[in-house]
C-alpha cells in the first residue's frame, strides 16, 4: 500500500487524477440524483428542451469571457513567479469579461421572447428563463475566469474543492425546483445555479489569498490582450459553435423523429458526460499545462504515451463494463419510459473512446496556439458531424445521431494524427 502512494504521489498525472477522481464521484453522484429527478418529474420531452437550453447557456458563457479560460490558465501558470505580469495579465481579463458581459446580458434581456422560440420553439414561452440568465451570467463569468486563475496556479486541491462545494450547493437547489415546479424549476435552476457557484468560489479562494497580497490589478495592457486573441478566437469558434450544432441536430430529431426520440438522445449524451467528466477534466487540469510547458517533439512523444499508457487502459476497460451494465444505468438513472437509450450505447462508447484518443493530441493545438490548424479540424469536425447526423437520422432514426458521433470521431482522430505526423511518428528531436 505504502509503495502505491508513493508512486501516486511521484507521478504528477496520477496525483492530479486522484485528487481530479474525488471531485469527479460528486459530479457523477450529483448529476445522476438530477437526472433521475428530471426522469420522473418532467420526462423525456423535458429532458430535450433542458439539452437545448444547456447548450445556448454553453455558447452564452464562451461570448460572455470571450474563450479566455485556457489562455488564462496558461498565461497564470506562466507568470505566478513574475508579479507585475501576473497583474496584467489578471487585470486585463477581469476588466474585458466585466465589459463583455454587461454588453451581452443586455442583449439576452431585451431579445429574451426572440431567443426562447429559437432554443425551445413555439410550443411555450420561456422569455422569464433569457431574462434570469441575464442577471446570473457576469457571476457566472467571474467564476469561470476565477477557476481558471486557481487552475494556472496549479492549485489543484483547490480546484477539487470548489468542484466537490458547487455540486452538493447546485444539486440542492436543482432538486427542491424541480419538485416545486417541475420543468420551469429546471430550467430556472440550469441558469441560475452557474451564476451562484460564484460566491462559492469566491469563498474557497480566500483559501489561497496568500498568492494575491501583492497582486495590484491593472488596467486593459492591449499587448497582453492580442496574446490571449488566440486562445480567445479557438475557443470560441468550438465552444461557441459547436453546443448551437448540437440545438441544430436536436430539433433536427424533434421536427422529423420526435420530441420523446431527442429526450433519449439527450439522456445518451449525459449519460457520456458522467463518464467522460474524469478524463475531460484531466485533460484541461493537467493535458494543458503539460503541453504549455513542453519546448520539444521528444518530451512531446513521452508525454502522450505516458498518458495513454496510464489512463486509456482504465478508460477502456470502463467503457466495455459500462456497456455491459447498460440496462441497469438506464434503469437507475431514469425511468421505463427511458428503455429505448440502451440502444444509443454501442456507438455513442464507440465515439467517445476515439474522441479521448484525439483530444489528447489535439490540445497540442490550444498549447501552441496553433490558430490556423484549430479552426481547421474544427470547421471539419463541425460540418462533419452535422452533416453525418443528418443522413444517419434519415436512415435510422434516434440511432443514427450516435452513429453520427462516431463517424465524426474517427474522422477527427485521422485528421488530428495527420496534423501531427512528424511531431509523433519523426525519430528525430526538434524544438516545438
Amino acid at each position: 500500500m505504502k509503495k502505491i502512494l508513493h508512486h501516486i504521489n511521484s507521478n504528477l498525472l496520477l496525483k492530479i487524477a486522484s485528487y481530479n477522481s474525488v471531485a469527479v464521484v460528486f459530479r457523477m453522484l450529483a448529476g445522476f440524483i438530477t437526472s433521475k429527478a428530471i426522469a420522473v418529474y418532467i420526462g423525456a420531452e423535458g429532458l430535450a428542451l433542458i439539452g437545448n437550453l444547456r447548450n445556448f447557456l454553453t455558447t452564452a458563457e464562451s461570448f460572455s469571457t470571450l474563450g479566455f479560460s485556457n489562455g488564462i490558465v496558461k498565461y497564470v501558470a506562466e507568470f505566478k513567479e513574475d508579479h507585475p505580469k501576473l497583474n496584467e495579465a489578471v487585470g486585463t481579463v477581469l476588466t474585458v469579461v466585466l465589459i463583455t458581459t454587461l454588453i451581452i446580458s443586455i442583449l439576452l434581456f431585451f431579445n429574451a421572447d426572440i431567443l426562447s422560440q429559437w432554443v425551445f420553439g413555439s410550443r411555450q414561452s420561456y422569455g422569464f428563463v433569457i431574462k434570469l440568465l441575464a442577471f446570473a451570467l457576469p457571476f457566472n463569468a467571474l467564476n469561470v475566469v476565477l477557476i481558471a486563475i486557481i487552475n494556472g496556479l496549479s492549485k489543484y486541491k483547490t480546484v477539487v474543492k470548489i468542484n466537490i462545494y458547487s455540486q452538493v450547493v447546485g444539486l440542492g437547489i436543482t432538486l427542491f425546483l424541480i419538485w416545486k415546479v417541475q420543468l420551469d424549476g429546471a430550467l430556472i435552476a440550469a441558469v441560475i445555479i452557474p451564476g451562484l457557484l460564484f460566491f462559492v468560489t469566491l469563498f474557497s479562494f480566500f483559501e489561497i489569498k496568500e498568492v494575491f497580497k501583492t497582486l495590484k490589478l491593472s488596467g486593459v495592457k492591449l499587448k497582453f490582450l492580442r496574446s490571449l486573441s488566440s486562445y480567445s478566437i479557438m475557443a470560441l469558434f468550438s465552444a461557441a459553435v459547436m453546443p448551437l450544432v448540437f440545438v441544430f441536430i436536436r430539433n433536427y430529431l424533434i421536427d422529423h423523429v420526435s420530441l420523446k426520440d431527442a429526450g433519449f438522445w439527450e439522456a445518451m449524451r449525459r449519460i457520456s458526460n458522467y463518464y467522460l467528466m474524469f478524463v475531460s477534466s484531466l485533460l484541461a487540469l493537467y493535458i494543458l499545462p503539460r503541453f504549455s510547458e513542453i519546448k520539444n517533439a521528444f518530451e512531446f512523444r513521452q508525454e502522450v504515451i505516458h498518458f495513454y499508457k496510464t489512463v486509456m487502459p482504465i478508460f477502456g476497460v470502463a467503457l466495455i463494463s459500462i456497456y455491459f451494465l447498460r440496462s441497469f444505468i438506464v434503469q437507475v438513472l431514469f425511468t421505463d419510459e427511458f428503455q429505448p437509450v440502451e440502444h444509443l450505447f454501442k456507438w455513442q462508447l464507440l465515439g467517445d473512446f476515439l474522441k479521448v484518443i484525439s483530444s489528447v493530441i489535439a490540445y497540442q493545438l490550444i498549447a501552441k496556439k496553433m490558430v490556423f490548424y484549430y479552426i481547421g479540424v474544427e470547421l471539419f469536425s463541425i460540418v462533419t458531424l452535422y452533416l453525418a447526423s443528418i443522413y444517419f437520422i434519415d436512415v435510422y432514426g434516434v440511432e443514427g445521431a450516435v452513429i453520427a458521433h462516431f463517424v465524426n470521431f474517427a474522422l477527427h482522430t485521422i485528421v488530428i494524427v495527420m496534423v501531427f505526423k512528424k511531431l509523433l511518428f519523426s525519430r528525430e528531436n526538434f524544438e516545438i
